[in-house]
Parts: C-alpha cells; sequence; structure tokens
C-alpha cells in the first residue's frame, strides 16, 4: 500500500521534479515510512521525453531499504512505482529465478521489474494476483505503463495535455501539484447523484481515471488504451450443482486467504457478525494463521455486533479483541473530506475511518470481508431484479410504452410505488432504474441548484427505457454497478478510508479467481431457494454453524441524516450561510436553507443535504489548497 506519482513529457526536468515532489508530498499519508524519486532526462543535446516517477511508501514485504521505490533495473532502463500487493509473488520470483534473474530485495515490486522484462507487460499482468496500480517507465522503448488492477481495488488517475502525462493515486495529489486546476461540471453532477464521483469521470476537468482490468500505454505523446482482463458473464447453461459450487467456492477461498496472510508485518482480521468476515476468520484458522480478529464495539449502539462477533470466534477458538468506541469518537466532516481525493458522501465511510484508526496500533495489514455480496449476490436488489428478469421475459415487447403510459395514473408512495418500480425494472431494464434514482430530481424539483449547475444532468439518465434490456436486468445491473457503485463507492470507501491511516486492507473476496469462478454461476444457483449469496450462507453453515449462515446483516451504520438534522444542524446551516457553493454557482444557499429547515423538523434530512455539506466541506479545502503555493508547471511546450 502506497502512493505513487509520475510525469512524462517533453519540458523543464526541474519543474517535472518539483510538480512530482508535491504530488509526493500530498500523498504523504499513504506511504509514511519512505520517499523516493527518480529522473530520467534525455542527454545534453538529444531529443526524447523526459519521466520522472515518485513514490510514498507503506511498508509490507521487506522492510528494509532495499524495498524502497521507485525500484529500478540494474541497467536503469526499467523504472517502476506500485501501489498494491502480489499475492502470489513468491511464485512468480521462483519462475523468474529460475529463468536465471538475481533479487536484491525481498519486495513483491521487484518481481514486477523483472517480470516486465522476462514476459513483457501483458504476460506478466496476466500471471498477478492482487491489487495493484502500476506506473512503468520502459526508457529504451520510451513508453510508459499506467495499470489498474482487474477489479478496481487500488486507484489511479492520470491527465494529458499536448506531449505531457502526468499521473498520481488520487486527485487531490494532481490538483495539489497544478495539474487539475478546474471543477468539472459533470464531475459535480455525478456526486450530486450519487454521493460519489464514478470511474467514468472526475471532479476535476480533464483528469481520468484508468479503468479496472485497464492498461494506458503513452509512448511520443500517444495515448492508447485497452483492457487486458473483463469479468465472464453467467452461464446459464452450467449444469454445475449446488454441492458443487459450495466445494468449488471453498478450495478458491481458502487458496485466496492464505495467500493474503503474507507480510511482513503484523496482520489482523476484521471480524463482524456477518457472514463474509466470519468466512474470512474460520479460513484463517483452518490454516493455522496466528492472526487476532478485530471487532469495533459501539456500546448501547442497536448496531453494536460485537457480541456476534465474540460468539463466532470462541467458535473458531482464534484470538478476539474487542476495540470500544464511543459515539463521540466518530469522525467529522472534515476527516471524511481530508481522507478522500474527490468529494465523497458514503456515511459508512465514517465507520470506515473510526475502524481503521481504531486497529492501526494492533495490525497494519487487515483483512476484511469486502466484496462477498457483490459477487456471490448478497444484497436484497439481486433478488429484486432477478424476480423482475423473470416477469420480463413473461411480457411482450409492447409491454413498455403501454406501461410507460399507465404508471402516470398510478400515485407514487407506499406499497404502490414498490409494485410500480418492480414493473418499470420488468419493462424499462437498466433505462428505467438510472431514471427512478432519486439523486438529482430531488435538487430539480426543490429549485435548489444554481446557474451552473440548473441545466447539467448525468449520464445515466439518458439510458433509454428498454425491453431487452429489463429481459437481462441482473446480469445488466452487475455490470453497470461494477462500473458505478462498486468502483466508485465501495473500493473508494475502503481504499481512503484504510488508507488515511496506513492501513492495508486486503479482502479475500475481491480474488479475481474466486470472481471468474462465481461470476460464471448461473443467478438461479448463487440465490438458491430464493437466498441471498446462497453459496456462502451454504459454506459458512457447514463450517460455522446456524446462527452466523442465517444471520441478517446489520452493518456500520451512521445516522448521517439525523445527525444533520441535530448535531451537525448548526454547522449546516453556518456553511451554508457563507457557501462557497453558492459563489461556485452550485447552489442557491437560501433555498438549501428553507428546505433544510422543513426537512430537518421531521427529524431525519435527505441524502442529497448530506451530499451538500460534504461538496460544501470538500470546495472550502479545495479553495484553502488553491490559495496555497503550487510548483508553475508547464503542460505544454517546452
Amino acid at each position: 500500500m502506497c502512493g505513487i506519482a509520475g510525469w512524462i513529457g517533453d519540458g523543464n526536468t526541474d519543474l517535472a521534479q518539483r510538480a512530482v515532489r508535491r504530488m509526493t508530498e500530498s500523498l504523504a499519508l499513504r506511504g509514511p515510512d519512505a520517499e523516493g524519486l527518480e529522473t530520467w532526462a534525455p542527454a545534453a543535446g538529444l531529443m526524447g521525453s523526459t519521466a520522472v516517477l515518485g513514490h510514498r511508501r507503506l511498508s509490507i514485504f521487506d522492510l528494509s531499504p532495499l524495498g524502497h521505490q521507485p525500484m529500478l533495473s540494474e541497467d536503469r532502463q526499467v523504472g517502476l512505482v506500485f501501489n498494491g500487493a502480489i499475492y502470489n509473488f513468491l511464485e512468480l520470483r521462483r519462475e523468474l529465478e529460475s529463468a536465471g534473474y538475481q533479487f536484491r530485495s525481498r519486495s513483491d515490486t521487484e518481481v514486477l521489474v523483472h517480470g516486465y522484462r522476462h514476459w513483457g507487460m501483458q504476460k506478466m499482468l496476466a500471471k498477478l494476483r492482487g491489487m495493484f496500480a502500476i506506473g512503468l517507465w520502459d526508457a529504451k522503448a520510451r513508453k510508459c505503463f499506467l495499470v489498474r488492477d482487474r477489479l478496481g481495488v487500488k486507484p489511479l488517475l492520470y491527465t494529458v495535455k499536448g506531449r505531457q502525462l502526468a499521473f498520481a493515486s488520487t486527485a487531490r495529489a494532481l490538483h495539489d501539484a497544478g495539474f487539475a486546476p478546474a471543477i468539472d461540471e459533470d464531475g459535480v453532477a455525478e456526486f450530486l447523484e450519487f454521493g460519489y464521483v464514478t470511474d467514468d469521470c472526475c471532479i476535476y476537468k480533464d483528469v481520468r481515471k484508468v479503468p479496472a482490468g485497464g492498461l494506458i500505454e503513452w509512448s511520443d505523446g500517444q495515448l492508447r488504451e485497452s483492457a487486458y482482463w473483463s469479468l465472464p458473464v453467467a452461464d446459464a447453461h452450467s449444469r454445475i450443482s449446488f454441492e458443487e459450487a459450495v466445494e468449488r467456492t471453498e478450495s478458491i477461498f481458502l487458496e485466496s486467504v492464505k495467500l493474503r496472510l503474507e507480510a511482513d508485518v503484523k496482520v489482523g482480521a476484521l471480524l463482524s457478525g456477518g457472514v463474509d468476515s466470519s468466512l474470512v476468520c474460520w479460513a484463517i484458522a483452518k490454516l493455522g494463521g496466528n492472526i487476532g480478529a478485530f471487532t469495533i464495539g459501539t456500546p448501547n449502539d442497536p448496531m453494536d455486533e460485537s457480541a456476534d462477533a465474540a460468539l463466532t470466534a470462541k467458535a473458531l477458538g482464534i484470538p478476539h479483541q474487542v476495540i470500544s468506541v464511543a459515539p463521540e469518537d466518530s469522525p467529522n466532516v472534515d476527516q471524511l473530506v481530508s481522507a478522500y481525493g474527490e468529494p465523497f458522501a458514503c456515511a459508512s465511510a465514517l465507520g470506515m475511518l473510526r475502524v481503521s484508526k481504531a486497529v492501526k496500533h494492533e495490525a497494519t495489514v487487515l483483512l476484511t470481508g469486502d466484496g462477498g455480496d457483490d459477487i456471490f449476490l448478497g444484497y436484497p436488489e439481486h433478488k429484486h431484479f432477478w424476480m423482475a428478469q423473470q416477469l420480463a421475459n413473461r411480457l411482450p415487447g409492447a409491454a413498455t410504452p403501454v406501461w410507460q403510459q399507465a404508471r402516470k395514473l398510478l400515485p407514487n408512495s407506499g406499497n404502490v410505488k414498490r409494485a410500480k418500480h418492480f414493473l418499470d425494472y420488468s419493462t424499462g431494464g437498466i433505462g428505467a432504474l438510472a431514471n427512478i434514482h432519486d439523486g438529482l430530481p430531488l435538487y430539480w424539483r426543490n429549485d435548489l441548484l444554481g446557474d451552473r449547475m440548473k441545466d447539467r444532468s448525468v449520464r445515466q439518465r439518458a439510458i433509454a427505457w428498454s425491453h431487452a434490456s429489463a429481459k437481462n436486468l441482473l446480469g445488466e445491473f452487475l455490470q453497470y454497478d461494477r462500473k458505478t457503485r462498486f468502483t466508485g463507492e465501495y473500493m473508494t470507501k475502503v481504499d481512503g478510508g484504510t488508507m488515511r491511516y496506513a492501513v492495508e486492507a486486503r479482502s479475500p473476496f475481491l480474488d479475481h479467481q474466486l470472481w471468474e469462478f462465481a461470476g460464471q454461476l448461473p443467478f438461479g444457483l448463487r440465490l438458491h431457494n430464493g437466498t441471498l449469496k446462497a453459496v456462502l450462507r451454504e459454506l459458512a453453515r457447514r463450517k460455522i454453524g446456524e446462527r452466523v449462515a442465517t444471520g441478517a446483516k446489520k452493518g456500520f451504520g451512521i445516522p448521517v441524516r439525523r445527525w444533520l438534522a441535530g448535531k451537525w444542524g448548526a454547522d449546516f446551516q453556518q456553511a451554508m450561510m457563507d457557501s462557497r457553493l453558492e459563489k461556485a454557482g452550485i447552489i442557491q444557499a437560501d433555498k438549501v436553507l428553507d428546505f433544510w429547515k422543513a426537512s430537518a423538523a421531521t427529524g431525519e434530512v435527505p441524502n442529497q443535504l448530506w451530499y451538500l455539506f460534504v461538496l460544501e466541506a470538500w470546495l472550502k479545502q479545495e479553495n484553502r489548497a488553491a490559495a496555497a503555493p503550487q510548483p508553475q508547471v508547464q503542460l505544454s511546450g517546452a
């Protein structure tokens, strides 16, 4: 786990070094253990690109200086900065050693340097099992490669102007170095819609995110983007039995956990009362790992899971510690803004920050249960969309226009509203789902937006209603969700929250081989007998017990909507009375305050007001950073 940055292009070498160093300073919390910078400049009098790579290190493998980055080949022809972990690096190292390569360190990073030279980029990527963001400079070929892991666990962003490329682990790092000076209205619109910015957009103009499973190649001022991996789709004709699916899942999962126990620092596991984290701890116990489990206790909170977690730990026979935190220890909105490179209003991120801060003193690597719900179908909407898809396949194509007219006659509340939405999904597919989402429409209905944003929408709302989409609703939703909520919210939440306190989060359920297997399982099998994530629940029933297998999902909730109506209300009002968002033309503060007063009287405000509170705090910090001295980087020309 680290922070990476770089600059490639024709320009002033000293300015480029200062800019990259400014980015690494911005990334300091991601890598508190060491800092490095390397430069490649063309020989005097010769034409060619200058390359500068920068790195902030959180030491996990090989804690000595031999593991520092940027890491170079002996002849300096290959330089690499890397954020993440290659879990199968020992296996790859043995393969490279047998081919004659000699290693100076015990780090996974050196495997990438030699692996690139031996196999080439594409073949090397096919061998990697891990989470990673990579920036690699090939001095001989004069090429830069940017790579992101298959599921988008680790972030990587870049910007191009003319013949110059800059990249970093966060949007804030690019901004702080002067590469991203202007806010993008499309990014703001996405945030107002979802409470986060998806991977197809950025809060800053002209900044792009390397896609999950994506490879960027930059050479001589030309950029080429390709995908080196895609997730297999569900095979409706598969003959695999439920029993076989459970057994195969167990085998791949155990291997995934085993790989993630490797580290040169203390490793722990996060244990809640749920299925996924309990299975992680079961696997650790079965593998004989001498790993302690940690549960964040919230005394007197109805969401507290420490009692359930203690029962699970006792049944598994693993060391267990409850770390109690009081409600007043919850992070505030300013801490939330400082942890994430873009505005981010996922309320449970406050819980993630709380967990990371509490666990940091006990472990540097933390195994989590993230990802199980997403691939094994554990969310209620998965079952709803599967049922809607089944209905869609029984309806004629003409049902879509007929229903679009009929639905206007029905009320939009209570049980009628739920039934109405179900028919929307069954006739309109992803187009209906994207338009039913109540993000921007609340601002529109209450005239809360300023002139700069009044006519803005998001491209997701342009997706047409389609009966064909409805007939494959769950499959299309999973693809849509991976490009929006999964990478934009779930992966971002864990990465930003843990890296704020220099903790490396590893989830065995985010193993790409497990996803390749589970992704091909028929939906009906993953929802066996109408049970959410039936495969994992059955595995938990067999290995841990009925209590865990049938337990309800609680999560780590933070009641921001209630707090914004109550104890944070005065802060919200103060922010709106001197609103930077209003000055930027994004909102009409007086109308926002009127709407807040009416909403707060009910004891809870809509999510959209929480989004504005976060965006206001983010813009305040952004303006403060813009006022600080920055390197004057020339983005075009020499």
